[in-house]
């Protein structure tokens, strides 16, 4: 029997709270464990039967319902099946709506008619009752929730996959938000994730398609990412370094990263500064008219940029939710859940190849970098050569407006420049032709005519002489 949650004395109400991070958290907090997707047991036997009747009884009343929906609407067949996998996502919980997410966050790789029905899951799924999240909340802090905020709304401002986020007031008068995951996600999520692997497999086995699709790859980076997603405290921590990174040169003022509160964080449980705002998904026509969307925009492209080329970890996730234009006219950065982290190398390789498409078109240099990386050895090709097929790569995706961007062309286009090479694609490559594609949604709907690499402020920091010396050459003023 689980004994109660002692409540911190409440006599003096100015006395800090004093969490299990209050003072950070510890080392071995911070380690991330991915389950063993090999085993398989009973419970993964019985779920795995489980998972087969949803999605078989969701796709087969599609499919029954398909011709009614055709002479109603001409709805296509594929797109009915697609949208009646989608519900046994809904129907099966957070694990299958993740891999449904990752289906809508990647175009290229899944057919668009799948990567479309899975947009909805964007959007959020529906939430655990209060009880429980405050139930998570406790455990993890200490203490009653009377006792640690003034006040603690039930109903969360929204609901995602793995956790869910509640509006606060701390006791010292802060507005904030909890994110608090899912009891028994951890649970869930990795029997699920042993079922998948052990389908993918089995699809792997008897289908060309799910091999040269590297089914089992899939789930495993689905696994990894879930390990990562999970993990609070690092979580909480890539954010507090994140914001750090975003003002160390003096500049970004329109751009902000919420604080987070150390003393209400705890394995579970991030507390953090409430920020208020509208994702840049959501935006209104009507919204667009009061706001400068185009210099929102860059500034948080500008920020984003320095993340990967000059400090490592990046935001890996940049989807329409996690980007907000806020009341205050700044744009905010949320959740990282997902933060990538480019090696030092392949940061100079994308600075030179910034440099070549902001200045001369000359990718010679960056095809030299790559060459000192050892990743060209499968290929005779000198650097010239390679800096031309770089340049035929890159071009035609930062030297047009950033809504002409197209995602699977630039997938396609990486994959194919790896096989000719001899060599496996750059994975860092492909996670920063990813993050692309969201802003090149995000530009069709804020800044159509914005050409991203052509834009002299985004490399203010990153190709700081070069840049001053063509603004003064140009004689124009750059934002703040």
């Amino acid at each position: 029997m689980t004994s109660p949650i002692p409540a911190p004395d409440d006599s003096d109400h100015d006395t800090p709270f004093v969490g299990p991070y209050s003072e950070g958290p510890p080392p071995e907090a911070l380690e991330v464990h991915c389950s063993d997707l090999t085993r398989f047991g009973l419970e993964e036997l019985a779920r795995a039967v489980l998972i087969t009747v949803v999605l078989a009884a969701a796709t087969g009343i599609a499919v029954l319902r398909w011709p009614v929906s055709w002479v109603r609407k001409r709805r296509r067949f594929s797109v009915a099946l697609a949208e009646g996998l989608v519900k046994g996502f809904e129907a099966l919980g957070p694990t299958f709506v993740k891999l449904g997410q990752l289906m809508a966050s990647s175009p290229g790789v899944f057919p668009p008619v799948l990567a479309d029905a899975c947009l909805r899951l964007l959007d959020g799924v529906p939430p655990v009752p209060a009880h429980k999240a405050r139930r998570v909340v406790e455990r993890d802090l200490g203490g009653r929730i009377e006792a640690l905020f003034d006040s603690f709304d039930d109903v969360p401002l929204s609901a995602a996959s793995v956790a869910q986020v509640h509006a606060c007031v701390m006791r010292d008068g802060r507005d904030a938000v909890v994110k608090v995951q899912r009891p028994e996600i951890r649970r869930r999520m990795r029997v699920d994730l042993r079922v998948a692997f052990a389908g993918a497999s089995l699809l792997e086995r008897f289908f060309e398609f799910f091999r040269i699709a590297n089914a089992t790859v899939i789930v495993r980076e689905l696994n990894d990412l879930t390990a990562h997603e999970l993990n609070g405290a690092a979580e909480a921590l890539r954010q507090q370094n994140f914001r750090n990174n975003v003002h160390v040169f003096g500049d970004n003022a329109g751009v902000m990263v919420p604080e987070i509160y150390w003393s209400h964080c705890g394995p579970r449980v991030i507390c953090m500064e409430r920020v208020r705002g509208t994702p840049v998904g959501r935006i209104t026509t009507s919204e667009l008219a009061g706001i400068d969307s185009e210099l929102q925009l860059r500034r948080g492209v500008k920020v984003w940029l320095e993340a990967v080329v000059l400090h490592g970890p990046f935001h890996g996730d940049v989807h329409a939710g996690n980007l907000w234009a806020l009341d205050d006219g700044r744009v905010g950065f949320l959740d990282f859940g997902i933060v990538g982290e480019l090696p030092e190398e392949w940061r100079i390789v994308l600075r030179e190849m910034f440099r070549a498409s902001l200045f001369d078109g000359n990718y010679t240099e960056a095809a030299r970098r790559i060459r000192m990386l050892g990743v060209t050895e499968g290929t005779t090709l000198g650097d010239k050569l390679i800096g031309l097929q770089l340049r035929k790569l890159f071009e035609p995706i930062l030297g047009r407006g950033a809504a002409r961007l197209d995602l699977s062309k630039l997938v396609a286009s990486l994959v194919e420049t790896g096989r000719r090479w001899g060599v496996a694609t750059p994975e860092e490559l492909v996670l920063f032709g990813k993050q692309l594609g969201y802003f090149e949604r995000y530009s069709a709907a804020l800044a159509p005519e914005w050409v991203l690499g052509r834009d002299l402020f985004l490399f203010k920091n990153i190709l700081p002489e070069e840049v001053a010396a063509a603004v003064a050459a140009r004689n124009i003023v750059l934002p703040d």
